[in-house]
């Protein structure tokens, strides 16, 4: 198949979320945290029976060794677009590819179930270019050969249409093909942990931004999100110590960091501490607890949203001939941030997305991609399987779903007694309410306040049917330019469960 998805029509079917909605979810404990008599329960998401839904390639192709989620899906028009890392024969045996290069490949899909892996025609790959794998261009040449988490930020407003595409990825350079100096913090490694960025018009044909890596000069980071937030670019990534520590200067294991940029070309050499799980920061430590690769994330226009690996050291050593992260297990936890910067577990230790049983595709440990797309009445959340023994055996790409944004509800503690929450201020034209097990005879009573708390006459309303978008019934427009709060209450004996509030401009 060739380039018939990748047409000027598709492009400019291509949506964004619009970016004057905000979402409060259910377990955003800034934006909802006024509460009385409420609970919040997080979910768990449905592994799609077909799992895996998009599996390595066959001997010869640029996904051979594996198929890993290390990347982004997006939906733009009606196509699904996954962008991967691939893995050829040779890291079958050597564990990792010839001069640290893991193909940036890509695949299409037109329900996010059924994949396939377009010849594009850019690369040549064993004699070939029949092969999905995209192009990076750049000087010096080691700065294209990606090797771990690769992450695609589209921006439709862009002004430069060569830039619309934007992707962070790591690349293994030597220390010599590195300008600008190295840090002398951490051991004298032979290569670089670097952090490199890259502009494309269509996310197939990249081009390196400058000639050097955006941590160059600083100590190695093994980035893995890019996003815009405000005025800032952010990259998180995953460290752990010599190159980082906690606050008070002791060791640490992996954890996140955060770098920022104004214009995707200068980046701060100071990087902000973004998350450790919470094990990591007690006195002592929990033993063996970290956080794996920083975080697959989700910009939500209003807050950040995402996954992150839930590190656990094997129980035991290693037996000689196997990988030194032999026993290590990892499931998905949910996290959130409102600025961007610092993020936190709602429920620590909840596993979103945990690690099959025993003999299943994806039982030892999995890992978060910028996967997530709403389809319908559902949350899509796509994700991969790491095989810890080193034979990099069964990584391939699966599915997990969920109702539309119902990561988790709120909903009544004690079932007989009246119970209610009061939102942040907002300004807002609509708004309305994803939520569940209302009923005419016990609705949800939803009340208007001014940012003092005072009810607003006139706006009280009841919403008594249930849906993953169900408008308020306001009797007259809201007040325009006013900062206003919601009151949500739910009546004794209520079953209602309230998963977010959307707020439109």
């Amino acid at each position: 198949m060739k380039r018939s998805l990748r047409t000027l029509s598709f492009l400019l079917l291509m949506h964004p979320l619009h970016a004057a909605e905000q979402v409060f979810f259910a377990f955003d404990d800034h934006n909802i945290a006024w509460q009385h008599n409420l609970k919040l329960t997080l979910e768990t998401a449905q592994k799609h029976p077909g799992n895996p839904v998009l599996r390595n390639g066959p001997p010869g192709s640029p996904d051979h060794g594996h198929a890993i989620l290390y990347g982004t899906v997006l939906k733009q028009g009606d196509v699904f677009r996954m962008w991967y890392l691939g893995m050829h024969e040779p890291q079958v045996v050597k564990g990792q590819a010839p001069g640290w290069w893991r193909p940036m490949c890509y695949a299409e899909s037109k329900d996010g179930i059924t994949w396939i892996k377009p010849e594009l025609g850019l690369v040549e790959f064993s004699g070939s270019t029949k092969n999905n794998i995209c192009l990076v261009e750049g000087e010096p040449w080691s700065m294209t050969r990606v090797n771990d988490f690769l992450s695609v930020l589209y921006e439709p407003d862009e002004p430069d249409p060569a830039k619309r595409y934007k992707c962070a990825f790591i690349a293994h350079m030597p220390i010599e093909d590195v300008k600008g100096g190295r840090s002398k913090i951490g051991p004298n490694e032979k290569r670089w942990g670097a952090f490199v960025t890259a502009t494309s018009s269509d996310g197939l044909k990249w081009k390196c931004v400058g000639d050097r890596p955006a941590n160059a000069g600083g100590e190695r980071f093994e980035v893995s999100s890019l996003y815009r937030f405000g005025d800032f670019y952010y990259a998180t990534g995953q460290l752990l110590s010599p190159w980082s520590w906690r606050a008070d200067g002791r060791d640490i294991g992996r954890d996140m960091l955060a770098y920022r940029s104004p214009d995707f070309v200068s980046w701060s050499k100071a990087k902000a501490f973004s998350y450790a799980r919470p094990g990591q920061l007690s006195d002592p430590p929990v033993k063996g607890q970290q956080m794996h690769m920083g975080a697959g994330l989700w910009n939500r226009g209003n807050v950040m949203v995402g996954l992150h690996g839930m590190w656990q050291d094997a129980g035991e050593k290693p037996p000689k001939d196997k990988s030194w992260n032999y026993g290590v297990r990892v499931d998905l936890g949910l996290m959130i941030s409102n600025d961007g910067v610092h993020f936190r577990e709602p429920v620590p230790g909840f596993q979103v997305i945990p690690r099959g049983r025993e003999g299943e595709w994806d039982d030892v440990a999995i890992l978060q991609g910028h996967a997530f797309v709403n389809e319908g009445d559902k949350t899509m959340v796509w994700y991969s399987h790491w095989n810890t023994g080193g034979d990099l055996e069964n990584m391939d790409i699966g599915l997990a779903t969920l109702r539309r944004d119902g990561f988790g509800s709120l909903s009544c503690k004690v079932a007989d007694e009246e119970a209610h929450f009061i939102t942040s201020t907002f300004t807002a034209r609509d708004i309305a309410l994803n939520v569940d097990g209302v009923t005419p005879e016990l609705p949800l009573t939803v009340e208007l306040l001014d940012h003092l708390d005072h009810p607003i006459a006139g706006y009280s309303c009841k919403v008594s049917t249930h849906g993953i978008r169900v408008p308020l019934p306001w009797a007259k427009p809201l007040p325009a330019g006013r900062k206003l709060a919601l009151r949500v209450n739910f009546a004794p004996g209520s079953s209602a469960k309230v998963y977010a509030v959307y707020l439109n401009e």
